[in-house]
């Protein structure tokens, strides 16, 4: 025999609409709803005041409503790209707090040891400090924790879930392309002036990526916390075997008079033809940094999928 339709509440028949209401006024779990709707930021009023946050905000398809230093965001990450939406809301380490007042965010989002401290910035709104780096080596492992923590906060664990798995196919599918290209030691510069390259070794986001797609590092010397070191270019008279990869952060213009320089064309690289200058890839991001590195190595290294 089919069921009906309840089209009742059989458990409270009997009971006055207005017993019902002064009942549920009176439950513990009603009243946790209005903090419970509250507890969420407002996701369209956020605020990164570094770039990491910012990156993981929009790894959970967030754009935030402003982040610091707009201009330079665009050369030295790029991506994700930012929307013309988003309002410059100063220098990362001195944000302009009277323009942040204005906007009243719900939420501000720092990285930790970086820029203003909680107590400037708590006056204007809640603050979630992120870790960019715990010091073990491993700067993605512990970004994807912080983006989990942010998605836990932001009530956004399935969309943390999604990014990660997408990250980690494409570090698989990346490994399989670049696997002919892995005899080939690979050094990773940028430019720091006519005399000064950063070059990137152990620590760094851009080594972690390496480990995972089986890519040998030419660097093996000394480096950070950060996994990055300033070093004289005479220094990569040392690298034999190897191609090196210059992220362009807007200085072609130095690479080009370097280039002239007698000291660069008697290096090794240069002669064999193993200089490439690549678009910029954020060295201190996350996963979204890192998948921009993962295309890279692909377009250059890899064969075709």
């Amino acid at each position: 025999m089919s069921k009906k339709p309840l089209t009742t509440m059989p458990i409270f028949s009997g009971i006055s609409r207005r017993r019902l209401l002064q009942a549920l006024a009176l439950s513990p779990l009603l009243s946790t709803w209005p903090a419970l709707a509250a507890s969420r930021p407002d996701l369209q009023r956020i605020i990164a005041l570094e770039w990491l946050p910012a990156e993981l905000l929009m790894a959970l398809g967030v754009v935030p409503m402003a982040i610091a230093d707009t201009h330079d965001y665009q050369v030295w990450v790029k991506e994700p790209a930012l929307p013309a939406s988003v309002i410059n809301v100063g220098q990362r380490t001195e944000p302009n707090m009277e323009l942040m007042q204005q906007l009243e965010p719900s939420l501000l989002l720092i990285s930790r040891e970086y820029g203003p401290n909680n107590s400037q910035l708590t006056p204007i709104a809640p603050v979630l400090m992120l870790t960019a780096n715990d010091g073990t080596g491993k700067p993605l492992q512990q970004s994807i924790r912080s983006l989990n923590l942010l998605a836990t906060h932001l009530a956004l664990p399935q969309r943390a879930a999604e990014h990660i798995a997408r990250y980690h196919a494409l570090l698989e599918q990346t490994r399989l392309r670049v696997q002919a290209a892995a005899a080939k030691p690979l050094l990773l510069i940028t430019f720091l002036d006519t005399r000064h390259v950063l070059v990137f070794g152990a620590n760094s986001l851009f080594q972690e990526v390496m480990d995972d797609v089986g890519l040998t590092n030419a660097w093996q010397e000394e480096t950070s916390f950060w996994g990055s070191i300033s070093i004289g270019i005479e220094r990569l008279a040392a690298i034999k075997d190897a191609h090196v990869l210059c992220f362009d952060h807007d200085s072609r213009d130095i690479v080009a008079q370097v280039s002239r320089t007698p000291l660069w064309q008697s290096l090794s690289f240069v002669r064999s033809n193993q200089f490439s200058v690549v678009p910029a890839v954020w060295y201190y991001g996350s996963t979204f940094s890192a998948m921009r590195f993962c295309h890279l190595l692909s377009d250059l290294l890899g064969k075709p999928a």
